[in-house]
């Protein structure tokens, strides 16, 4: 069977033994990183363009910089603990000490998406700024964060998929190759964070800052928006059809782990969660009027 081996790369950009400690910098951080700074220097492009809004920039460069704390811990706070009370509330609640080891991975989008939201609701109350419009910019800096997410999960040799024998398989190691049900031999699994990073970040990208520079949709307030919720919960979706599930919805009666099921069809919890994104998504195209 043909298959892709998995990348030797160490989960670490750099690790420094500072007294008696490891200091390690992991890719997943850096992508963190990486993505808000992406979306700062997106967003500071677009304000700088008050062509693009029919009413002008919703904000201005010095309220840019202090939205970037907010929104710093709204990502934080939200992702984590959005991984810990939808994925695996029973083992931190356990172990509830383990909740703050963020450096360790276990980040969901959509608390994390919460968590912003919630911020940038704040923030934007507290300076008088229009939410819609607020949103729209927001909306076309996040896919480089969300590509760079899942390039790390990669990394990381977690969130993989399912088993395949297609030629573009990958080799998974660890838990990865030691939990392919039925599969004799090498275990190639759908690299489905790479076909995330594609769909969420790539591809939404372009369409997004394509409807931006070239439609004028900033100069419909909340349009934006509504492209980027209903793109990313279709892309999801779709990936979920490949991506291995949690761990705590699959058993021998279930072994798709599907985490909601009626008459002999069901949806995974990722569908699930995506499935009012994209509701809400059209809801604000449909709604978006110019202004």
């Amino acid at each position: 069977m043909a298959y892709i081996p998995f990348p030797d790369i160490s989960p670490d950009v750099f690790s420094i033994d500072l007294f008696g400690m490891t200091l390690a910098l992991r890719w997943y951080a850096l992508a963190y990183i990486a993505g808000l700074l992406i979306a700062w220097k997106i967003m500071a492009l677009l304000i700088a363009r008050p062509g693009l809004w029919r009413s002008g920039p919703p904000l201005s460069a010095e309220q840019l910089e202090r939205l970037l704390t907010w929104v710093i811990l709204g990502v934080v706070i939200g992702g984590r603990l959005g991984f810990v009370l939808v994925y695996q509330p029973g083992y931190y609640l356990a172990n509830p000490s383990h909740i703050l080891r963020v450096w360790e991975g276990g980040m969901s989008f959509h608390g994390g998406f919460l968590g912003v939201a919630v911020a940038a609701a704040i923030f934007c109350r507290r300076e008088g700024i229009a939410m819609l419009s607020m949103a729209d910019l927001m909306a076309v800096a996040s896919p480089p964060g969300l590509m760079l997410g899942r390039m790390a999960n990669f990394i990381n040799a977690e969130l993989w998929g399912r088993p395949t024998s297609l030629p573009w398989g990958v080799a998974f190691p660890g838990e990865a190759a030691q939990t392919c049900a039925g599969v004799v031999g090498i275990c190639a699994r759908h690299p489905s964070q790479l076909y995330e990073a594609g769909l969420e970040g790539l591809l939404l990208g372009v369409v997004l800052l394509l409807v931006v520079l070239r439609r004028g949709w900033l100069g419909w307030p909340g349009a934006v928006a509504g492209l980027f919720f209903a793109g990313y919960g279709l892309a999801r979706f779709a990936v979920e059809f490949v991506r291995q599930p949690d761990a705590q919805f699959v058993t021998d009666a279930n072994p798709l782990g599907l985490a909601f099921q009626l008459g002999g069809y069901g949806l995974t919890m990722g569908q699930a969660l995506s499935l009012p994104m994209i509701a809400v998504g059209l809801w604000f195209i449909l709604r978006a009027r110019p202004a």
